[in-house]
């Protein structure tokens, strides 16, 4: 935030705000409610976390650091513990008045138009310039390691290795022969659809409850946004995992079966569980809770095993993830072989929740049980073996 700042602080004064800012700040100053709100998240104490100094000094402010956002790619940082965007508004949004703030659809809307200007800006060559082999560049040691690169189709004699921007770069492709699927003959194998840290696996989910206290319960009817399929799987089992930012973002289908319907639900973008408390010390401990308010993709899928019937895989944009795109061939009644890409994430963390019916898992790999908080995550690769249906 320090250096967010100070670049924000460089810039020319005559500089408009870029359009999609100065919308957001237009709707925020034309109502008396959401203004009081946006300036009391800034004023107020975060209820749930401790943080060293404050994150924002004015609205004003918080406008010129979007706005900074807006025309730059996401740098490489051995801690990337946010997002840009997030980091403008993680001490705002989890204050009272943030809570309140975040969830007002007019603000989401808003923030709409300001992640679409951005995606814009991230599918453009001028993104590019962050790939490169500096400290905070993408091609440098340090970032090769973290996210992999040689599992990863690329051009290392290329100036960018032949990506075209910085969201071709967040959504590349693994190599042949990387991730292979799990038993593709045997159709009660189920595979994972993402490679993601697994988070929890809940039994028993009701059709409706109340996601929104501590401990943040399943609710099929919010979380599918009304689909029919919620009727089907009450009583059945969630199996949600974590997409880190530094990890591949392509969806693939967990089973051999028929696309019933595949829709795109928007939501909201910054709000998180204020029940968690203090517990809720960063967004990945809110997943339960965004997996029913934030923009997301459900797909349900008829799956060619009987004894697995209908299913619902939920792809979840978490913060400034708000581009989650189907793939084209993904409509209903095409076929899809296990292990077929299904859509992808642009950019950033992101979560995902498989749906089963009841009585359809007979046992979960030992890879997709969550660890105990006090131990290290281990990542679950997306088309190894989820789960074995029950027969």
């Amino acid at each position: 935030m320090r250096g967010r700042r100070e670049h924000a602080a460089a810039r020319p004064a005559d500089r408009p705000l870029h359009p999609a800012v100065a919308a957001f700040r237009d709707v925020v100053d034309a109502d008396p409610v959401l203004r009081m709100h946006a300036h009391q998240m800034i004023d107020q104490e975060p209820t749930g976390r401790a943080y060293q100094e404050r994150h924002l000094e004015s609205l004003d402010e918080m406008y010129l650091l979007i706005d900074d956002v807006l025309r730059s790619a996401p740098e490489f940082g051995e801690q990337m513990v946010s997002t840009p965007l997030d980091g403008v508004f993680d001490w705002a949004k989890a204050t009272p008045a943030g809570f309140a703030f975040f969830r007002d659809p007019r603000v989401n809307d808003a923030l709409r138009g300001v992640l679409d200007a951005w995606s814009e800006y991230l599918s453009s060559p001028a993104s590019l310039s962050v790939l490169d082999d500096s400290d905070s560049g993408w091609k440098s040691e340090a970032a090769q390691q973290a996210t992999g690169m040689g599992q990863y189709r690329y051009d290392p004699e290329d100036e960018h290795w032949g990506f075209t921007s910085w969201n071709d770069f967040f959504t590349r492709r693994f190599r042949d022969g990387q991730r292979p699927v799990a038993s593709p003959d045997d159709d009660a194998v189920i595979v994972s659809p993402c490679e993601a840290t697994p988070y929890r696996i809940a039994t028993g989910v009701q059709r409706r409850d109340a996601f929104w206290i501590k401990g943040e319960p399943y609710s099929l009817d919010d979380m599918l946004a009304g689909d029919p399929v919620a009727a089907r799987l009450e009583g059945g089992t969630v199996f949600q995992a974590f997409l880190s930012a530094v990890d591949y973002h392509r969806w693939h289908s967990p089973v051999s079966g028929t696309v019933l319907r595949a829709f795109h639900q928007p939501g909201t973008y910054y709000s998180e569980a204020d029940a968690q408390g203090t517990d809720a010390e960063e967004p990945t401990l809110s997943q339960g809770y965004m997996a029913h308010v934030a923009t997301r993709v459900v797909i349900v899928i008829e799956a060619d095993d009987p004894a697995v019937g209908q299913l619902a895989v939920v792809f979840i944009g978490m913060s400034d993830v708000s581009s989650c795109v189907i793939g084209d061939g993904v409509r209903p009644g095409a076929h899809m072989t296990k292990g077929d890409e299904l859509g992808y994430f642009q950019f950033g963390g992101s979560t995902v929740c498989v749906v089963f019916g009841p009585d359809v898992v007979e046992s979960f790999a030992l890879g997709a049980i969550p660890q105990a908080p006090d131990e290290d995550p281990s990542l679950l690769h997306v088309r190894s073996l989820l789960a074995t249906a029950r027969h």
